[in-house]
């Protein structure tokens, strides 16, 4: 099993400082990959629903954000070996061909170390916002985007007539180190998410917090695996090319959660029961875990990780 950890891209922690003090720290403390997210702009006001909360809107005051991409980058200059993921790339928020170069020119720079999230978005006010196509296409704008980037990144002479991206006789190196192309991360539980990862994606990487489509158990979660597989199947790719990553940003020690069948949510309670949701999942066939360690200071965000590997990760590493 492969855990990760989120790097802050708003608040306090969100300093050179301190980003490279987590990095480093999450190195030493055996984490290979670490997750920045993406947020350009957070309206004062919105419509928008929220997936990952009951109430659907987000938690706290935002507005500072980070850009994901450049932060990806700094994150790569300040360590040596850990994996960079966009948890995840919002795709229709930049052209295809800039983020293709972007994402290729990271690859290059980490020497490989790069791990492509994606997902459609659900800000409606934030397309409007950067001058995204149209909110209400932006399953067909990923997907097609998908498509542009693998072509970008593998043709020798790139070439596409799509109805949202469009090139031809263009020169575009240096492709990415990692080949055919860095690993495309697909996240998302609903429909459209689970056809978008059979076709597209290396990983699947749900988080398992969404009210309308939960895989907060690990029956839930193997029942949603179980579906993606069945679309990858239709789509005429063999399912077992499609690795399976989660997201528990919800995690804080000793948190009690309870789902809507009064089952006890993953990756709540005690040390021994996190480790035993580890196990679980494992089983089914999870093989990358991405946590959220993030605490209002940098010694209480370390504190968080040294009793998660010390009692979480060395019970199911021993």
């Amino acid at each position: 099993m492969e855990f990760g950890l989120s790097i802050p891209n708003r608040g306090p922690l969100a300093t050179p400082e301190a980003i490279r003090a987590l990095a480093e720290k999450a190195e030493e403390s055996g984490f290979v990959r670490l997750a920045v997210s993406d947020h350009i702009v957070i309206p004062k006001h919105y419509a928008s629903r929220y997936p990952y909360d009951a109430s659907g809107k987000l938690a706290g005051d935002w507005g500072d954000c980070m850009e994901q991409l450049i932060l990806m980058t700094h994150v790569a200059a300040v360590t040596h070996k850990a994996r960079i993921l966009s948890a995840v790339m919002v795709v229709p928020h930049r052209p295809a061909v800039f983020t293709a170069k972007a994402v290729a020119t990271m690859d290059v720079l980490s020497g490989g170390r790069i791990d492509l999230g994606v997902g459609a978005g659900w800000l409606r006010e934030e397309f409007e916002a950067v001058g995204a196509p149209d909110f209400d296409a932006r399953g067909r704008v990923t997907n097609e985007f998908l498509e542009a980037f693998k072509t970008l990144w593998t043709a020798e002479v790139p070439t596409m007539a799509g109805e949202f991206a469009a090139f031809d006789g263009i020169v575009f190196d240096p492709k990415p180190v990692q080949r055919p192309h860095p690993p495309i991360w697909a996240g998302g539980e609903s429909g459209p998410a689970l056809r978008r990862a059979a076709r597209h994606a290396d990983v699947w990487f749900p988080i398992g917090a969404n009210p309308r489509h939960p895989l907060d158990t690990p029956v839930r979660f193997a029942a949603g695996a179980a579906r993606m597989r069945a679309e990858a199947e239709k789509a005429g790719r063999d399912p077992t090319e499609i690795g399976l990553a989660f997201s528990a940003n919800w995690y804080r020690e000793d948190l009690s959660r309870q789902n809507d069948e009064d089952d006890r949510f993953l990756f709540t309670g005690s040390d021994e029961q996190v480790a035993e949701d580890v196990i679980a999942l494992h089983e089914i066939g999870v093989e990358r875990l991405m946590f959220n360690f993030l605490r209002p200071s940098l010694e209480e965000t370390f504190a968080a990780i040294d009793r998660f590997r010390e009692n979480v990760m060395a019970r199911v590493m021993s």
